[in-house]
């Protein structure tokens, strides 16, 4: 069922169904990736890296980034072609972020996880001290 949302670009209200922005922009952006394309194209710019495009087409970093994203320029055709990581800003072809980055993110995890377990035995020993053991001397 289609929904009314508003363009992720102009915020134009519109009838939303497979794309987050309106029709207008929708052609706006295939006409952009028309001259991205027909740059990468050419033997000469098959290594162009992301500011080389910008530079060249005058087309927006969010929108280039946004075709390779959505796998419409392939990285395997055009190898300097990438994108920045969202934590550190090196160059990366998939995903939001660099392998070391979310490397230290699940190394932090695994390490959250440690110190959980740590704080929940330390619990569990903090209440065995208020418990009270009555020894009997005169049992024999």
């Amino acid at each position: 069922m289609a929904d009314l949302a508003n363009c992720s670009r102009c915020g134009k209200v519109f009838v939303k169904h497979l794309r987050d922005v309106c029709q207008d922009c929708y052609k706006k952006e295939e006409a952009d990736f028309q001259i991205v394309y027909a740059f990468l194209k050419q033997q000469k710019n098959r290594e162009a890296t992301l500011m080389e495009v910008v530079e060249a087409t005058g087309v927006e970093e969010t929108l280039i980034t946004k075709f390779i994203k959505e796998r419409r320029l392939r990285t395997s055709m055009f190898p300097k072609l990438g994108y920045p990581c969202e934590k550190c800003g090196s160059t990366i072809v998939t995903g939001k972020l660099c392998g070391n980055c979310a490397n230290e993110i699940q190394q932090d995890l695994t390490m959250l996880k440690e110190i959980e377990k740590v704080n929940a035995r330390n619990k569990e020993v903090e209440s065995k001290k208020e418990i009270y053991y009555a020894i009997d001397k005169h049992r024999r």
